[in-house]
């Protein structure tokens, strides 16, 4: 089981499009079992697959969500005979993701995210870590891609300190390549901090159009830089307004009518296998 975070210093690079679609392809074309985790306080690759009334009936059942993974310390329960008595939490062999389809699994986000604090010594950053760990034991999984938040944040700490390792969707726009190199420096901060050795599996390029100048530039920026030189995916997801339409409705680009867009994240999903393993 391979652990790969989706992360960018920067909003609006088609992130959670990327973390998505690369699942729903891995499992829907090349019978990979997948789990994605929303750990990103949005919760957009939920809303991405879910419906809202679907979301709120899940909820309403029980379904665990990246709260309650974290959440080790719930609030009292009100008794009017007993007073506040302490709550449960649930142990992390409770938290079961939501079966999307055959051999995709989702942890649902959720917007009470932060409502958690996340200070140091409590070692709820190791949380999602540990809940990982015992998938690996059980073997429930061949990849878990994790989408974060877009800001440097403790979520986004404790997806790298789970993860194997990373990989960035870039906007080929200036403000979007500078997001990559302080996400190195993040990345380095949080590797020299909890001991890690994460690998940075790629740059994917996305929400791109051919011919345009920014795109040709974006290129030979990752192709020369020595932080990123060898690190870009052959393949780029194209722009389309029809795709994010499409996210709104729970349509994913392999079922919807953008061919284009479905050779590109073919390309994408096997260089993701290759450059990932398993």
């Amino acid at each position: 089981m391979k652990v790969v975070s989706v992360v960018n210093m920067k909003g609006g690079v088609a992130k959670t499009t990327l973390a998505v679609n690369l699942a729903d392809f891995l499992a829907s074309r090349e019978a990979k079992k997948i789990l994605l985790v929303d750990i990103d306080p949005q919760f957009n690759a939920s809303q991405c697959l879910l419906s809202g009334p679907r979301y709120v009936d899940l909820r309403s059942k029980g379904a665990a969500t990246v709260y309650d993974l974290f959440n080790d310390q719930p609030a009292g329960v009100v008794n009017v005979v007993d007073g506040v008595a302490p709550g449960k939490a649930k142990t992390l062999e409770e938290i079961n993701p939501v079966r999307i389809r055959d051999g995709f699994d989702l942890l649902l986000g959720d917007l009470q995210l932060y409502r958690l604090e996340m200070t140091g010594g409590q070692g709820r950053e190791q949380r999602l870590k540990r809940y990982l760990e015992i998938a690996r034991e059980s073997k429930l999984y061949d990849y878990v891609l994790i989408d974060t938040p877009p800001t440097p944040s403790a979520w986004m700490m404790s997806a790298l300190i789970a993860s194997d390792g990373y990989l960035v969707p870039v906007k080929p726009e200036p403000l979007s390549r500078i997001g990559i190199d302080l996400l190195h420096g993040i990345v380095g901060r949080c590797s020299e901090n909890y001991g890690l050795k994460l690998t940075c599996y790629g740059v994917v390029l996305t929400m791109t159009q051919e011919n345009l100048i920014v795109l040709r530039e974006a290129k030979q920026l990752l192709d020369t830089n020595d932080l990123w030189k060898g690190k870009r995916f052959a393949a780029s997801l194209p722009n389309r307004t029809s795709i994010a339409r499409n996210q709104l409705n729970q349509v994913s680009i392999l079922q919807g009518d953008e061919n284009s867009a479905k050779t590109a994240l073919a390309r994408i999903a096997r260089e993701f296998m290759e450059r990932v393993g398993q």
